[in-house]
């Protein structure tokens, strides 16, 4: 397998690595899962993790071919806009983009959602394969964290996104709405199946106990071998029942609310061209603030 060429960038912030990746011999290069600055608290973006990015690429003499999301994430803000903005790399994903789309339209009210995933460049079928220079990418679809998730085979590397963590860390939740750990088990084994030297690249690191670094990188063998929720054999059963548990003890991302909303539009904020964007924040719960005409009337 022809090596791909490639530099992290780790967001302790949200824990999330993002990629460059690029051919050596000509300089054809793609972003992978960017993260756009964000505070939660004043609503104010940032885009300097995107910038040293781009930095790096300038630095290295690339030239940037695409930038690829692995799915819609739950625990940050894309930057892939300002990337393309400032490139004119197009923005891709998988085709099941539009699953995810249906299950939150309604959530927040995304009536300007453009239709058929129109708000991303390329919709990425299963298998499909692509230039970049002259390293072949394949698209995996690997359901089961959401219905549409991707991992891309570059050369000799695959990035996963949110299915495997670092092999003491696991795997990732199955909770949210969409998710299934049956699917994202099965979608494990797609990816334990490429050759054992195949190396693995993680969206997210938390540092598992008693490690204290954060680590992304790992092989085929190595998850095969130690990954602690499906090395050495465990059966789908077993995963299942282990994620199904672990799932019911896990919080709310802290930027699910702003993440969801605007990855599902590619990182465009809702709202008016040149007026003010607003996020909206669904209150859960019957009963605790009056809806519709008639319960208004009656304050």
């Amino acid at each position: 397998m022809t090596a791909a060429a490639l530099q992290a960038f780790f967001d302790e912030a949200t824990n999330t690595v993002s990629y460059l990746v690029w051919d050596e011999a000509t300089r054809a290069a793609a972003i992978i899962d960017p993260v756009l600055d964000w505070d939660n608290r004043s609503g104010e973006a940032d885009t300097r993790s995107a910038e040293a990015i781009l930095r790096a690429a300038e630095e290295k003499r690339l030239r940037l071919e695409w930038v690829l999301e692995t799915h819609a994430h739950a625990d940050h803000l894309t930057a892939a806009p300002y990337i393309k903005q400032s490139t004119g790399a197009p923005i891709g994903i998988g085709a099941r983009i539009t699953e995810v789309q249906t299950i939150f339209r309604p959530v927040f009210d995304a009536r300007d959602l453009r239709p058929g995933g129109a708000d991303f460049d390329r919709l990425f079928a299963d298998g499909e394969r692509f230039a970049l220079g002259g390293l072949e990418v394949e698209v995996l679809h690997v359901p089961g964290h959401t219905p549409a998730d991707v991992a891309y085979k570059i050369g000799d590397a695959v990035f996963v996104g949110d299915t495997l963590f670092m092999p003491d860390s696991g795997t990732a939740r199955a909770d949210f709405p969409g998710g299934d750990a049956h699917a994202l088990y099965r979608s494990i084994q797609r990816l334990l199946a490429l050759p054992p030297e195949t190396r693995i690249f993680i969206c997210h690191d938390y540092k598992a106990p008693g490690r204290e670094h954060y680590a992304w990188e790992t092989t085929v063998a190595e998850q095969r071998e130690r990954n602690i929720h499906v090395g050495s054999g465990r059966s789908e059963e077993e995963f299942v029942a282990l994620r199904t548990k672990r799932d019911a003890t896990l919080s709310t991302p802290t930027l699910l609310l702003p993440s969801i909303q605007v990855n599902i539009r590619a990182g465009r904020f809702p709202g008016g061209e040149t007026g003010p964007t607003f996020l909206r924040i669904p209150v859960i719960g019957k009963g605790i603030i009056p809806q519709g005409d008639e319960e208004t009337k009656q304050t």
